[in-house]
């Protein structure tokens, strides 16, 4: 009797211990999904932080990209200056007042012209830290643009504004295409080299100057305050 009960308990055992389920305690399962939100809220992390880096890599990319290519342009227009004076001729309007007989005024209308020459190369200081520059330009040697008279100002929207007129003479009241070159800028500075190698911030300076500098200074500085200066050679 005591052989058979101990088989039926060896028997019972071994059932329970196959009936059994393998599986995970709540505080396994838990534990795993704690860890699983650590690496998903590490790796979103560390993707954020790849394309925050990607985007501020191509914004760099795409402003210096801005800034090569205004100052080539700004090099190859002063490198083209023309030692060639130029003619202008501005019209205004005025009103005179003239009595009549019957006791009333009337205005009369009349025009007036103004005719000058400007120097070839003509740099102003408009204030502290915006100049304006204008001067004659030969055509481009490629042929796809004519002699004509430019200019560079920094305008109110903190824009280097390019201005082309038509041709070198200015004709009445002729206004001048203007087009934004640099967005972007708090400080346009230009300077100009005398025979005497000294650098003056107007062009001319003086009455035995000749008609194009030795050389221009441009200053820049940007909205994210980066400072820029580049000496350009001229022919004069």
């Amino acid at each position: 009797m005591k052989a058979k009960t101990g088989a039926r308990a060896v028997v019972r055992q071994s059932g329970a211990r196959r009936g059994a389920a393998p599986g995970f305690t709540l505080i396994e399962i838990l534990s795993a999904l704690l860890v699983l939100s650590l690496l998903a809220l590490m790796s979103y992390r560390g993707l954020g932080a790849v394309l925050d880096a990607r985007e501020h890599t191509r914004n760099e990319t795409e402003k210096w990209r801005r800034v090569a290519s205004f100052f080539a342009r700004f090099e190859r227009d002063v490198q083209l200056a023309a030692p060639r004076p130029v003619r202008f001729a501005a019209t205004a309007t005025m009103d005179t007042t003239m009595g009549s007989t019957m006791g009333t005024t009337a205005t009369d209308t009349t025009m007036s012209t103004t005719t000058g020459i400007s120097p070839p190369w003509r740099g102003d200081l408009v204030t502290a830290d915006k100049a304006r520059l204008e001067f004659s330009r030969f055509a481009a040697t490629e042929g796809v643009d004519t002699a004509r008279r430019i200019a560079y100002q920094l305008n109110e929207k903190n824009e280097i504004e390019l201005w082309l007129w038509p041709g070198l003479d200015v004709a009445p009241n002729s206004l001048p295409e203007r087009y934004p070159v640099l967005a972007g800028v708090q400080t346009f500075d230009l300077q100009y080299l005398t025979p005497a190698l000294v650098w003056v911030n107007v062009w001319p300076s003086a009455p035995a100057d000749p008609p194009i500098p030795q050389a221009v200074r441009l200053r820049i500085v940007l909205a994210s305050s980066e400072e820029i200066v580049r000496v350009f050679a001229l022919q004069s």
